[in-house]
């Protein structure tokens, strides 16, 4: 009975917060993300370790990039910058950019000064495998559920250590909606001898 109790208040709670913090889209306001990483936060014992420490940074794999691809600077470091948004035609043809394309352009994600890098909307540079933070700037909903576990795929320690999987482990970044499926047939039913 206490665990119902305290859902329903940990659910209303977050319910309260976010009526206060969307914009009446379903977007969260500014700043809201480590709010809301706060809100969905579970009480911790002291001492144990939570993950969700503004800054600190999350367990995650290696980003899955393209083979041959990173380091960027590889190519890029001679390369001048080009912010003219354009069809990519030299090189990275196989990228087509469908992820809030009329607003969005290469170079509001990658750096253009260093490439091995992404930046966020402060000018802050970090890793790819900090990605997450970057797409919690605009998907801050995503990023609470995926930091609570609901969203993505987190694996460890129920009140403990946890890894977890980037966005672009399940979602392309320049193209984040799922391919449509072919459905199958259904499967035969056994027959009976």
């Amino acid at each position: 009975m206490r665990s119902l109790l305290a859902a329903v208040v940990v659910s209303g709670a977050l319910g309260a917060w976010y009526a206060a913090s969307s914009d009446g889209r379903g977007r969260e306001a500014t700043g809201a993300v480590e709010a809301a990483a706060a809100a969905a936060r579970p009480a911790q014992p002291a001492g144990s370790p939570s993950g969700d420490a503004p800054g600190e940074r999350v367990e995650v794999p290696p980003p899955p990039f393209s083979d041959g691809i990173f380091p960027c600077s590889g190519c890029h470091a001679d390369l001048p910058v080009n912010r003219t948004r354009r069809i990519l035609t030299d090189m990275h043809t196989d990228i087509v950019l469908k992820h809030d394309e009329e607003h969005r352009w290469c170079l509001d994600c990658h750096d253009a000064a260093d490439r091995d890098h992404l930046h966020l909307a402060s000018g802050e540079l970090i890793p790819f495998d900090e990605s997450y933070r970057l797409c919690g700037q605009c998907h801050g909903e995503k990023y609470r559920d995926w930091r609570a576990g609901v969203h993505g795929r987190r694996s460890g320690q129920w009140n403990g250590h946890k890894t977890y999987l980037l966005c672009a482990h399940c979602h392309n970044p320049h193209r984040p909606h799922f391919q449509p499926i072919a459905p199958k047939p259904a499967p035969r039913r056994p027959s009976r001898s």
